[in-house]
């Protein structure tokens, strides 16, 4: 049984538990109530011996899920209502983590946008099925934001400092390139998604699920990869194993290539105080463990609720669109490492903690 009105609708078929975000006109944005929704049965679940394994997906053919809701976020902050995003931030990283550590095969059907948030839902699971409607981003710093969501964790492993470069820039990648750098575990045409989940249905519920459900995937997936690696991986892996955010732009600046001038003019509109605090995050992430990393990341995430360029960036890319945010200061050579820092030290009120 299920409820089709609700902003998460879940449902069981034979050992498969369903979800499917169901806020299509938001692109299926998650906020704290679907959380904690989605936290509540994933517990349930995983607890219950006749689930063999658990799918999620997104309402509507647009998108799997664009972020979380970051209007709400900026609202609550700018009141003063750091609770509300405290509350928010914490749910959902104990959500990362858990879908992180299931054992149960965890499928995320990425037919369509799939940013912030949704990567969240997705990466850390099992199985990831992109589509040729699939597109894939962590554009965080656009906004005065940081990647989130065990960004520091899948980022920073990625080759070649890809994973730089996609935390830093926003850069979109589409089902093909997810597959080719591993982001996806599969490719599947979306005209033959509903024959995978018809497979799904008949999943076993103990041992075996697994193994099942990566059979059925690869009958169905396409193996022509994209081209992202072949093209850029030598001019990103030069320019971005730099240490500092200016030693980034001087890299580019000297590599002279079209699309090398083409990501520095995006990253000079990118949040200067975003891009710092973020070479840092995903240079730490390397030597943390899933679990520090989300620690590290609550802390971050409730730094940035106390910034202006937080407010500013949602204002300028969300709210009134003239896409022309004003940071403070507005230069990265403005920064010093002090104010980096400051937003890796441990929380007043407490860090994230494990239950």
């Amino acid at each position: 049984m299920s409820n089709d009105s609700g902003e998460v609708v879940f449902s069981q078929v034979g050992s498969l538990g369903k979800i499917v975000l169901n806020r299509p006109k938001f692109l299926n944005a998650l906020n704290l109530g679907m959380v904690g929704q989605i936290q509540k049965k994933l517990n349930e679940w995983n607890k219950d011996p006749k689930i063999g394994g658990i799918v999620i997906e997104g309402r509507g053919e647009k998108a799997f899920c664009a972020g979380g809701d970051i209007k709400r976020l900026a609202e609550s902050a700018i009141r003063g209502e750091l609770a509300y995003c405290r509350e928010f931030f914490s749910t959902e990283f104990l959500l990362n983590r858990n879908i992180y550590r299931l054992e149960k095969p965890w499928i995320a059907i990425l037919d369509g946008i799939t940013m912030g948030g949704g990567v969240g839902l997705s990466v850390h699971g099992r199985f990831q099925v992109a589509t040729e409607r699939t597109v894939f981003a962590m554009p965080e710093t656009g906004i005065g934001y940081f990647p989130d969501v065990g960004a520091s964790y899948f980022l920073s492993r990625l080759p070649s400092e890809i994973g730089t470069f996609l935390g830093l820039t926003g850069a979109r990648l589409n089902g093909r390139d997810m597959l080719e750098l591993g982001i996806a575990s599969h490719y599947i045409h979306s005209q033959n998604l509903d024959e995978v989940l018809v497979g799904l249905g008949a999943l076993p519920s103990g041992e075996g699920n697994t193994q099942y459900t990566y059979d059925l995937l690869e009958k169905f997936s396409l193996k022509d990869k994209g081209d992202f690696v072949s093209e850029y991986e030598q001019v990103i892996k030069k320019c971005f194993s730099k240490k500092s955010v200016e030693d980034i732009f001087a890299a580019l600046e000297q590599t002279g290539s079209k699309w090398a001038e083409e990501v520095l003019d995006s990253l000079r509109r990118k949040c200067p105080r975003s891009l710092k605090v973020t070479l840092r995050q995903l240079m730490e992430g390397r030597t943390r463990d899933f679990e520090s990393c989300m620690i590290m990341e609550l802390r971050l995430a409730l730094r940035f609720m106390k910034e202006h360029d937080f407010y500013e960036g949602v204002r300028a890319m969300l709210v009134d669109k003239d896409f022309r945010p004003s940071w403070r200061p507005p230069a990265v050579n403005e920064i010093e490492d002090e104010e980096v820092e400051r937003f890796f030290q441990p929380l007043i009120d407490g860090d994230l903690t494990f239950s």
